[in-house]
């Protein structure tokens, strides 16, 4: 994703709260870079158990983070609020790229974009299934158009 290509707060369909904590902030006084990534795990994983009805703990099928990846733009540090907005930039047969940008609470501009992939598998086999039903249904909202 280019720099002309980096979407507005318009460009994600839900927006998820986050709070950051004390142990989010590295030695430069900012949140790791790697903390990030627990933000977007933390997003979709909540869209998807209360839109799709994913049961985390029981369900045949989960999915699994293939690949992820996250561009920068600005600091955010603890104690800011953000936000995390989300948006589905492919949906496949069993699989589903998510884009999610990280906003401080209540801003326009964004702080860091991610894109996380997610492959639904046979819990029990770990092979990779169709998308069930309920949960295609909630992922086809946060669906944006591609170009």
């Amino acid at each position: 994703m280019g720099a002309s290509e980096i979407p507005g707060r318009q460009g994600y369909r839900v927006f998820r709260d986050i709070t950051t904590r004390w142990m989010d902030n590295d030695i430069y006084g900012h949140v790791n870079n790697v903390t990030y990534y627990s933000y977007f795990d933390t997003a979709v994983n909540h869209y998807l158990i209360e839109a799709g009805g994913l049961d985390i703990h029981h369900a045949p099928v989960v999915g699994l983070v293939v690949s992820s990846s996250c561009s920068y733009h600005r600091p955010v540090a603890f104690p800011e609020p953000v936000e995390a907005g989300l948006r589905v930039d492919r949906l496949g047969n069993s699989s589903v790229q998510y884009g999610v940008g990280i906003f401080r609470a209540g801003e326009a501009e964004l702080c860091a974009h991610g894109q996380f992939v997610h492959v639904f598998v046979d819990r029990a086999e770990n092979r990779s299934v169709p998308i069930p039903g309920p949960l295609r249904v909630a992922l086809e909202r946060l669906l944006v158009p591609s170009g």
